[in-house]
């Protein structure tokens, strides 16, 4: 069958490619939004310095997984202030993990009202949109794992009514992506596994999805390969800038693999576990993994030629290496480790599987 995939970002990587910005910009008036800690880094004075009368605003108050709570002020003041000439942006670059890059995603989407209840209100529709005002986006990982630099999604969370909003929209592809691992250098051991493991599972999670082709699997083997080979040895040694260029290219690949594929079962999973019992993104997509492999394999033959790539001829035996190299990362592989009895677990799956990203997963057919 006819087979399509597609990606719009213009992607710059490699070491020292940050000093590649102002060229990408060509002369525009950005807005940066990044983490707090980005000051202390001394990452918002390098950005200072390389952008100087070009930056109009520093944006610094993201919290990790954006929430309603948070983003409703931010993004109000946000378009108030760029209703001023004097404050107005021409773009918008993100410099962070997963959270900023959707924060900044969220931000660039423009409400005619300008006002962030609106926007809630259109993504609670789950139908697609035309914003009435959109900034381009450029995209810097400081993390390597979400992807996001390189999809159209962002996730925004409602935690007071548990609830999650998927944004993607046209609009949400970043226009650039700058994946400099030299900006990864300082990310600490947890975050480095967790966003390492969201990374894992984007690959995975590609190849026993509905959406797959030859062209996203070459991406997402490549990058389970290139994570499995890497990341254990880069917990070893964190820094390493050789490994942390290895890991910043496994996270791109799986991001460009599942830009075209979206996330599946393993995913639909991790929300409610987030929302539910606090579980980090990158540890909640993740534990589940080996489950979701069982439950993949002998589904479609195309499928397990890919899977048998990866883990070998023999499902118990690719599990088993699935497991052993998650718990030797630390991360820990049962329902029950993070308190979730054998009941709850079943109808969280089963809720997961009729899910929109559940519905992704090969085996959700069978189900």
């Amino acid at each position: 069958m006819p087979q399509a995939f597609h990606n719009p970002v213009s992607i710059h990587c490699g070491r020292g490619s940050l000093e590649q910005l102002p060229s990408i910009l060509a002369g525009r008036r950005i807005a940066v939004v990044t983490f707090p800690e980005a000051r202390a880094l001394g990452l918002v004075a390098r950005l200072e310095a390389l952008l100087g009368d070009a930056l109009v605003t520093v944006i610094d108050d993201v919290c990790p997984n954006p929430d309603v709570a948070h983003l409703s002020a931010l993004y109000n003041r946000f378009w108030q202030e760029d209703a001023q000439s004097h404050a107005r942006c021409d773009a918008v670059v993100a410099v962070g993990g997963g959270s900023a890059i959707d924060t900044a995603k969220a931000l660039v989407v423009g409400t005619a009202s300008g006002q962030f209840d609106e926007l809630v209100g259109l993504l609670a529709t789950g139908k697609p949109f035309a914003p009435a005002r959109v900034k381009p986006l450029i995209a810097v990982p400081t993390t390597a794992g979400t992807g996001s630099e390189v999809t159209p999604w962002a996730t925004i969370w409602d935690t007071a009514n548990q609830k999650k909003y998927s944004l993607h929209l046209d609009a949400t592809w970043p226009e650039a992506a700058i994946v400099d691992p030299e900006l990864m250098l300082s990310v600490p051991a947890a975050v480095t596994v967790s966003t390492g493991l969201d990374a894992l599972s984007h690959a995975l999670e590609s190849v026993w999805n509905v959406n797959a082709n030859p062209i996203s699997d070459t991406f997402a083997v490549s990058a389970v390969q290139d994570i499995f080979e890497c990341l254990p040895a880069l917990m070893a040694d964190l820094g390493s800038i050789d490994l942390r260029e290895r890991m910043s290219l496994a996270a791109l690949k799986a991001g460009m693999a599942f830009s075209n594929t979206k996330t599946a079962l393993a995913h639909s999973i991790s929300y409610e576990m987030t929302l539910r019992h606090g579980l980090p993104h990158g540890i909640a997509c993740s534990f589940t993994l080996p489950l979701v492999l069982e439950k993949a394999w002998a589904r479609s033959p195309d499928r397990d030629r890919t899977l048998q790539q990866l883990f070998g001829p023999d499902q118990s035996t690719g599990t088993r290496r699935l497991r052993d190299f998650l718990q030797g990362l630390g991360v820990k592989t049962e329902f029950a480790d993070y308190g979730v009895a054998d009941g709850e677990a079943a109808a969280m799956i089963a809720r997961a599987m009729d899910g929109a990203r559940g519905k992704n997963f090969i085996g959700a057919v069978h189900a």
